[in-house]
């Protein structure tokens, strides 16, 4: 589904880059883990496979044809869902309507947009008297929550987290994580989860773990 081929990354030179030549493949109906310490470029690497950076050299293949080729706008619009460590939730909307809109935009395909987003919400522990409010009122473990569900209800094939489980109690985590593996195994989407969680890692198919500037499948 996603392969990354011979890409290299560097901020400020290429004497000093980030990573160089790496490739790797993700597919369908797997959880993948991207595993490694802060600081270490995992954010970076997620951000070059969602088409919102682009890697200094190298390709990214999305269902064998390159992302650039997709054109990156295309491509975060109707392959590939985002959830950010930092939400990027609209703070003049509900939390209902912050999943509805993105739905809307990704063109998802149910009879009842709104049931299908409350059932969703409700799912992570979000009813509807708390899906209504303004997303400013909630907690930041409850907007976390809201931002997987926009996620996971565009149904892009390829699904990409930021720390996801960062803001939520350890209870909460498990079941997000469970909800995910839910996702990839019996809807068959590729979901990949940056993360320094050991705990989240070990409930992923696969872990790429990046230390000293190398991706190596632990």
């Amino acid at each position: 589904m996603l392969r990354t081929e011979n890409i290299s990354y560097w901020y400020q030179t290429e004497n000093d880059p980030l990573y160089t030549d790496v490739t790797l493949s993700f597919e369908a109906g797997k959880m993948y883990a991207i595993l490694g310490a802060s600081g270490s470029g995992k954010t970076t690497f997620l951000s070059l496979i969602s088409g919102l950076d682009t890697p200094k050299s190298g390709e990214i293949y999305y269902n064998d044809q390159a992302i650039n080729n997709i054109g990156l706008r295309n491509y975060r619009r109707k392959d590939v869902s985002i959830i950010f460590q930092a939400y990027n939730l609209l703070p003049y909307l509900s939390a209902l309507d912050n999943v509805l809109t993105a739905m809307e935009i990704a063109n998802s395909q149910h009879d009842n947009l709104r049931q299908y987003a409350l059932d969703n919400l409700a799912r992570v522990g979000i009813p509807e008297a708390l899906a209504q409010q303004k997303i400013t009122q909630l907690s930041g473990g409850q907007q976390q929550r809201v931002a997987i569900v926009r996620a996971l209800c565009c149904d892009h094939q390829l699904i990409v987290a930021d720390e996801p489980t960062g803001n939520l109690d350890e209870q909460t985590s498990k079941e997000i994580v469970k909800l995910f593996q839910e996702i990839a195994h019996e809807k068959n989407r590729c979901i990949i989860i940056v993360t320094h969680e050991q705990e989240v890692a070990k409930a992923c198919d696969f872990v790429y773990e990046l230390k000293n500037k190398v991706f190596q499948l632990k």
